[in-house]
């Protein structure tokens, strides 16, 4: 009897662990398959070049509709709104002394650049020469036509009040209007890592990260930029919700962006596979789930836009919401959620204790990550417009694993999603608690 009882629950034990296992690695299935997609070139960087992001707003409101969301904004999935943007569509070519630069790879345009084309001389500065108030101006004296290339690979000797007013200083080259040379040219021994940016400056300016470069020996630029301000562009988020089983007027939140970088010239694009289709990867898994599991409380999914250029989707959202800001239980904001090999962080979790208590215990119950980091406020995604009008609110991204950021190696294929799956089962207890 005693054996025959013990089979029985070591089987039945047996078969929950394995539909537990086949859950997770279904979800892990559909998030590789998100994040493939919205990285792909198809979308072009989620941008505003080819309308990357507005494609990508698409493919979103498919999966809402095929996972049983309803539309909230009267019948649309989507809530438009207007930013400005600098782009770069066309022309980008940058040589120096005839050696061809590599897009991405060997430099960056400067976001805020204007168009520029031409064959310029170089003259080169140093960050020493850089190192006085007033420099900046110096420098620029005899230099109207000229192209200066700062040498910015930081000197151990300098102090932190020197390097303070280079940084003043190299600023001002960047944006200062009263100063009358072409442009600047940045040499550095850092990462390459890109933006987007609402305005166009006074001057070109490209960042640069070649191995073996040497800026002493560089004399002559040639160079073609087409760059293009769009004054009013259109983005839009996508919104959907599950209505909830028993408590319908109040609401629980989940948040991502899905606008990335997008293009720097024709064929470059920036995938932001981590930065954010991870996280919209995410979202999207928890709106699959909870299409067909709805929970006690309504649901409701933001893909925001905009995010990249300084929260301006989810500004939209909070100064038009489709939803009551007040009947918000919580709001749960996804960004980078693509690696994981030590554990998640949660921004707001010192703001909020009580949940993130919660998600510690539960995180320690089930062995599910790691590690899971507190935090303190930061206004760093898309949760602080809902937080700075008292929404209660986390944002949780992952840690560890890759560094690709902003840069065009943050790509689908080299992207692990190490911790995709139990993520996802933590986040989805979690929501149930609540």
């Amino acid at each position: 009897m005693f054996n025959t009882l013990f089979k029985q629950v070591t089987i039945v034990a047996f078969l929950s662990l394995s539909s537990v296992l086949s859950s997770t690695a279904q979800v892990a299935d559909y998030g590789h398959k998100m994040v493939k997609k919205l990285a792909s070139a198809k979308y072009k960087g989620r941008g505003y070049v080819k309308d990357g992001a507005k494609k990508a707003s698409v493919m979103i409101a498919e999966e809402f509709e095929k996972h049983g969301l309803v539309p909230l904004n009267k019948g649309s999935w989507f809530q438009d709104f207007t930013l400005s943007v600098n782009t770069f569509p066309a022309a980008l070519s940058v040589k120096l002394d005839h050696t061809k630069l590599k897009p991405g790879v060997d430099y960056l345009v400067g976001a805020s650049s204007p168009s520029v084309k031409g064959t310029f001389k170089v003259l080169r500065i140093t960050r020493t020469q850089l190192r006085n108030a007033g420099a900046a101006a110096k420098l620029t004296l005899n230099a109207k036509d000229t192209f200066l290339l700062l040498d910015n690979k930081v000197r151990a000797e300098e102090s932190a009040e020197e390097r303070a007013q280079i940084k003043e200083n190299t600023e001002r080259l960047q944006y200062d209007e009263s100063l009358s040379f072409k442009g600047l040219l940045i040499c550095t021994d850092e990462k390459l890592t890109w933006t987007t940016e609402t305005f166009q400056s006074i001057r070109p300016v490209i960042i640069i990260n070649k191995k073996d470069l040497r800026p002493e020996n560089i004399h002559q630029l040639e160079i073609d930029v087409d760059a293009k301000l769009i004054a009013a562009y259109q983005p839009r988020n996508v919104v959907g919700m599950v209505k909830g089983t028993e408590v319908p007027d109040s609401t629980l939140v989940i948040t991502a962006h899905y606008d990335h970088l997008g293009m720097m010239g024709k064929k470059v694009y920036f995938p932001g596979a981590n930065d954010n289709a991870s996280g919209t990867a995410l979202m999207l898994s928890m709106a699959k789930y909870y299409g067909s599991h709805p929970g006690k409380y309504t649901m409701v999914f933001i893909a925001f836009s905009g995010e990249e250029i300084g929260l301006l989707g989810s500004q939209a959202f909070v100064e038009q919401p489709l939803i009551d800001l007040k009947k918000i239980k919580f709001l749960t904001n996804f960004d980078m959620a693509g690696t994981g090999e030590e554990g998640i962080r949660v921004v707001n979790g010192s703001i909020f204790r009580n949940r993130f208590d919660q998600l510690v215990q539960l995180n320690t119950r089930y062995q599910l990550l790691p590690k899971v980091d507190i935090r303190g406020e930061a206004c760093n995604s898309d949760h602080c417009r809902f937080y700075q009008r008292g929404v209660p609110s986390f944002f949780i991204y992952t840690q560890g694993g890759i560094k690709a950021y902003h840069d065009v190696y943050d790509r689908a294929k080299t992207l692990p999603l190490t911790v995709f799956g139990n993520y996802f089962t933590l986040m989805q207890k979690f929501f149930d608690q609540i």
